[in-house]
């Protein structure tokens, strides 16, 4: 076979992949047993079925995965935002991971959270837990030189979600620095959070606000120290909130074929063997080997991503943003 169609059958195959694959994701490790990690993208609707943590990995046996995009709204109550496993609503100990990710930590072990404490920070899923300020001007908000507000979670959300914000949010773009929750002088506490995201794992905060509530062992309190009115009905703080709520990285659900998907793709391969033998039999069938393999290229897009690629799914949930009701 000339190499020109070699080449010409890799690129049909390799290119849906190239395509799809070029978004943020956080690659989440469960397992040594082989190099299989589940996926949590960057404006993915999540869903699916869930899994077990494989036996070995500190939280073995914990369900994971299995959460929606559209469940992923917490409250100011720490724990919150839990699709299911909250039977004992006064601890985040033994609870599951439903987006993917393990809750955040913090000072004096409340809620028996040290158990996703500094010591399991080098296997977090996303990596260390880190913070970044959200501010923006004047030019685009009507907002007062102290309306700053953080985002709290891993390294790997806090990446692309700080590009969503810039783009969005018109914020000022800032890198994370690193958080230690459970020291005393943390510049964000526990009485700042605003509103929990995704299982508890990430958080908006404001140094200007204190929560009296705060520390009360209920994951389903739902009494909480109203926002001052300037920022409950600040433009900038919905805009924040509504990214966050749209962008921020959950688990998607594992590929599965349906059954006409089965049939293609069975088709495509047993198509591509014939014509490869009548290729190498017959010196034919090179036009047919190449529909075939754009058929196999459709099969398998089918079969990673769904009926869209997941660039188009991300394009999609960002224009329900309706980005011109943002100055």
């Amino acid at each position: 076979m000339h190499p020109s169609w070699v080449l010409f059958a890799s690129q049909a195959l390799i290119a849906p992949a190239v395509f799809g694959f070029n978004k943020p994701q956080v690659r989440v490790t469960t397992t040594f047993d082989d190099f299989d990690a589940r996926i949590m993208d960057h404006w993915g609707g999540g869903g699916g079925k869930w899994v077990k943590v494989s036996k070995g990995h500190p939280f073995g046996g914990r369900t994971f995965g299995g959460a929606k995009r559209n469940e992923i709204r917490g409250t100011r109550a720490f724990g919150s935002g839990y699709p299911y496993g909250t039977d004992n609503q006064s601890t985040v100990a033994g609870r599951p991971f439903p987006f993917g990710v393990w809750p955040l930590y913090w000072d004096q072990n409340f809620m028996d959270a040290d158990e996703y404490g500094p010591r399991y920070d080098a296997i977090r899923p996303g990596g260390f837990i880190g913070y970044v300020p959200l501010k923006t001007t004047k030019q685009h908000f009507n907002v007062t030189d102290d309306e700053v507000y953080y985002a709290i979670g891993d390294r790997d959300s806090l990446l692309p979600l700080m590009v969503s914000y810039v783009t969005w949010c018109h914020v000022t773009s800032a890198w994370p620095s690193k958080f230690d929750p459970s020291s005393p002088s943390a510049a964000i506490r526990m009485e700042n959070v605003i509103q929990y995201f995704r299982g508890s794992s990430f958080a908006l905060a404001s140094p200007t606000y204190n929560n009296s509530f705060a520390r009360t062992s209920n994951s389903e309190l739902k009494e909480s120290t109203p926002l001052p009115e300037l920022m409950e009905y600040s433009p900038f703080r919905k805009c924040v909130d509504n990214v966050t709520e749209n962008a921020l990285a959950i688990v998607n659900m594992v590929p599965d074929l349906t059954p006409i998907g089965k049939f293609v793709l069975a088709l495509s391969i047993a198509g591509f063997i014939i014509c490869l033998l009548m290729y190498i039999v017959f010196g034919a069938g090179v036009y047919g080997l190449m529909v075939l393999m754009l058929v196999a290229r459709t099969a398998f897009q089918n079969w990673v991503y769904g009926t869209a690629p997941p660039q188009q799914l991300q394009w999609s949930r960002e224009e329900e943003m309706r980005y011109e009701n943002y100055p």
